[in-house]
């Protein structure tokens, strides 16, 4: 099926749907292929290819919702699958905010193309994809140099998606991506620990991803920086979070920005647009429409059109997450509930350039554990990572917690490095905040 035949499915669908007694209806219909190939221990590990395919329904109904999905795509099957889907909506209770969202937030320009689709991904075979992995596998071996190895990995994975969506208050769209993912990880002996550390990229086109040997060379570095961990005294350090880690604190800021915990009253944002949320240095952008983004698109997933947001400009709070529902239980105007690719405001240095005037750090590049409440901003995580003494790596360290409130520990940040990781989404730089407590000996 290609993609006018699933628009014109789409369609009838979402047709019949009102024929059946629904006031409005929105279907989308997505393929997605995706594959793939483990290398352990110099064999082949796993090999797997899915290909699927599904609708999913939504019906508005006397101001009642109901969603529903299948993956037969069968006309004569999918007219009980509507009719059914309809009948069941009716016995629901009413409410007056669900409704499509309202057309003037639709996109008038779908013409856009974001770059996501590398057209050569249909002539990968089975055998590229083994070697590539098997390749990176076998870099990991020659890299370990002295430590005991105990085990070696490594992957390849591929991707593309097809899809399109069909609202009956006037929206039609689809999109169309592909990716590719490459990585290694490994373990070695050191006395009775079993450091473990790993690299992983992803890119929307296959001669954009590193070559098997750099994502290898990354893994083991990531493992051999371990040897030797211990946890050092309890103290206040300057916390250096490297680029790849930092979206584990980052992410933690955009489920209470979400219109739904802004309602409910669980977020510790709550009331706090137009306020000082984090340092002057913090600057969080959203956005969708950077040409072959891993996150980018013309629309999200109720036919929003998507646009460029400051989420937080200067450490102030200019923008909650809102979807259409609780946007209209807010009154406010929906900009799209979720984030795709985030960007934080970028200081001058790399994080090896701060390393080297850091008179006491700790570089975290791992977190093990934890969790931070939605509601009050209180946090508590395990980390690992390096000390750092005059400019200098000293020792690496583990079984350490950090502990505190994210809004005060948004406020501690002091600098931002220049060099975001570019195989995700989130193009997070080095952050670095100041007097943060360290839980150790």
């Amino acid at each position: 099926m290609n993609q006018k035949e699933r628009i014109n499915l789409a369609q009838w669908v979402a047709g019949l749907a009102i024929k059946k007694g629904a006031n409005e209806a929105a279907t989308a219909i997505t393929r997605s292929r995706s594959v793939q190939v483990d290398i352990r221990e110099q064999r082949l590990d796993i090999i797997r290819e899915s290909t699927e395919s599904s609708l999913s329904l939504q019906i508005f109904r006397d101001n009642k919702f109901s969603t529903h999905s299948t993956n037969n795509l069968n006309r004569a099957q999918l007219e009980k699958f509507v009719s059914d889907a309809v009948d069941a909506t009716a016995y629901l209770s009413p409410d007056p905010y669900r409704r499509l969202p309202d057309p003037s937030l639709y996109p008038t320009n779908l013409n856009i193309d974001l770059g996501l689709v590398d057209r050569g991904h249909s002539a990968i075979t089975p055998q590229f994809r083994i070697e590539k992995a098997m390749e990176t596998e076998q870099f990991v071996r020659q890299k370990n140099g002295a430590a005991q190895l105990l085990s070696a990995s490594a992957g390849f994975s591929d991707n593309e998606l097809q899809g399109v969506r069909y609202h009956t208050n006037g929206f039609t769209g689809s999109w169309e991506s592909t990716s590719y993912g490459l990585s290694a990880s490994l373990s070695v002996l050191d006395g009775t620990a079993r450091p473990a550390g790993s690299a992983f990229a992803r890119t929307r086109f296959l001669n954009r991803l590193p070559s098997a040997e750099t994502i290898a060379e990354n893994a083991v570095s990531d493992t051999l920086r371990q040897l030797g961990q211990k946890p050092i005294q309890s103290g206040k350090y300057t916390m250096i979070l490297e680029n790849r880690v930092a979206g584990n604190i980052l992410g933690r800021i955009f489920g209470p920005m979400s219109a739904r915990n802004i309602y409910q009253r669980n977020s510790f944002l709550l009331d706090k647009i137009n306020t000082q949320i984090g340092s002057p240095l913090l600057t969080i952008v959203d956005d969708p429409l950077i040409p072959g983004g891993l996150a980018s698109r013309l629309f999200d997933g109720e036919g929003i059109k998507a646009v460029r947001r400051d989420l937080v400009k200067n450490g102030v709070l200019n923008s909650y997450l809102v979807d259409s529902y609780f946007g209209l239980k807010l009154g406010i105007t929906p900009n799209g509930g979720s984030t795709s690719n985030v960007l934080v405001g970028q200081g001058t240095r790399n994080e090896e350039e701060i390393i080297a005037t850091q008179e006491r750090a700790i570089l975290v590049t791992s977190f093990s554990g934890g969790n931070a409440s939605v509601t009050t901003g209180d946090f508590s995580f395990g980390i690992s990572g390096q000390y750092i003494e005059n400019g200098k790596i000293v020792q690496p360290v583990n079984e350490m917690n950090i502990a505190g409130n994210l809004l005060s520990l948004w406020q501690q940040l002091v600098e931002t490095g220049n060099d975001p990781f570019p195989f995700s989404p989130s193009q997070i730089p080095t952050l670095v905040f100041s007097d943060v407590v360290f839980s150790g000996l």
